[in-house]
């Protein structure tokens, strides 16, 4: 399966052709591949910091977390949720919000084994998550570039994966076919509870996000998946603190109290929701 095929310039919206390291709309607007493959589709007008997204050090904390199989299990029950309607021999899929990779990658890994072909797309507003995520898998179309204005053509993909991210529903019904599907993997209300009751003095009441219908689709199936991580160290303690948000909600004196930890069991409480875009 080419990379970097059927994409749109993120300026006008015109399709993008590879000419050897670059993509090029026919307006004149260049995207020069980076050394590890991917493009920055991201222009410099659309960004809201000199450096949106995550963090270098929030990268490799996630990548070092992640690599270690902890999450697992979110990947099986994407597979073994996954609409069968939806199944096919080829299966063009954008994980919107990729981060470093990991969650692509895997599902690619898995399909491949099941005689599926997957036509895979990635895409976050982090250089240094796509840059991470350019070196884990060469099968891929790496892209930096927003939710808000995808640089891709209607009707681009069978499904949308957001995990953990930041939704832009109508962009997303834009770009997925008219039998699309929608994957929305968030936390439940028990995740990580044990973390946050060391960080925080009250923990806030649970409210559940996009529990209304959606605009633009129809809920399929939801499910939850509970299941224990157990870190061994003080070190990986760390490594999943700095890719949470509670990194940067939690107070010095709630980072402070769990440096006395050497080891932690924690609830991983995961909501999984399919949609269907209507027609």
């Amino acid at each position: 399966m080419p990379i970097l095929n059927n994409l749109s310039c993120p300026i006008d919206l015109a399709p993008l052709h590879r000419n050897e390291r670059s993509l090029i709309c026919p307006h004149g607007h260049t995207y020069d591949l980076a050394k590890s493959g991917y493009v920055n589709l991201l222009p410099v007008q659309n960004k809201r910091s000199k450096d949106p997204g995550d963090s270098k050090e929030m990268v490799a904390a996630r990548q070092a977390f992640l690599n270690q199989q902890h999450y697992f299990p979110i990947v099986e029950t994407i597979l073994s949720s996954w609409p069968e309607d939806n199944l096919r021999g080829d299966l063009r899929i954008l994980d919107a919000g990729c981060g470093e990779g990991y969650y692509l990658n895997e599902i690619g890994r898995l399909f491949t084994a099941q005689g599926i072909v997957t036509d895979r797309v990635g895409l976050d507003i982090s250089k240094w998550a796509v840059t991470a995520a350019s070196k884990r898998d060469k099968d891929v179309s790496w892209l930096v570039a927003s939710n808000a204005r995808l640089p891709m053509p209607n009707e681009r993909f069978d499904a949308v994966l957001c995990l953990f991210g930041f939704p832009v529903f109508a962009e997303f019904s834009r770009v997925l076919s008219e039998s699309g599907v929608l994957l929305l993997v968030e936390s439940g209300e028990d995740h990580l509870i044990e973390l946050r009751k060391i960080l925080y003095p009250a923990i806030h009441e649970y409210k559940p996000t996009f529990a209304s219908e959606l605009a633009d689709f129809g809920l399929i199936s939801e499910s939850s998946k509970r299941f224990f991580i157990t870190l061994d160290s003080q070190e990986k303690i760390q490594q999943l603190l700095s890719m949470t948000p509670h990194m940067h909600k939690a107070s010095y004196e709630g980072r402070e109290l769990l440096k006395q930890h050497d080891s932690l069991t924690l609830t991983a409480d995961i909501k999984f929701r399919w949609y269907q875009k209507k027609h």
